[in-house]
């Protein structure tokens, strides 16, 4: 059986290399209730055009907006709604830190004695 070679993409928020399986494909879509376009994410990568690769943490996509990487990835020169794409980054945090922590709510109980 032949082995595929694993897929690198650059993270546009924090320019660190990774696995494609790891990053968040995000792809520009027109928006039809306004003349502008918005940010959709793409978990499974099978939407057409041109793709922006980003770790889905608000850390890296906060980077990726305040340096404006969306627009030079994507060849945007008009203004993106980032709503959709905020939305599900922050549903993914929730969702994968639940996962790890089996539902923790993020209070740790004190330690007792050494």
């Amino acid at each position: 059986m032949v082995r595929r070679a694993e897929v690198i993409r650059t993270c546009v928020g924090c320019r660190v290399r990774a696995s494609a399986s790891e990053l968040l494909r995000v792809v520009a879509v027109a928006d039809t209730v306004s003349t502008g376009v918005r940010l959709v994410p793409d978990p499974v990568r099978r939407r057409t055009g041109r793709g922006a690769h980003v770790h889905p943490v608000l850390e890296c996509l906060t980077q990726a907006l305040r340096k404006r990487a969306f627009g030079r990835a994507l060849r945007l020169s008009e203004r993106y709604d980032v709503t959709e794409l905020e939305t599900f980054v922050a549903d993914h945090t929730i969702r994968v830190t639940r996962e790890v922590d089996g539902g923790h709510t993020g209070v740790r109980p004190r330690k007792q004695g050494r």
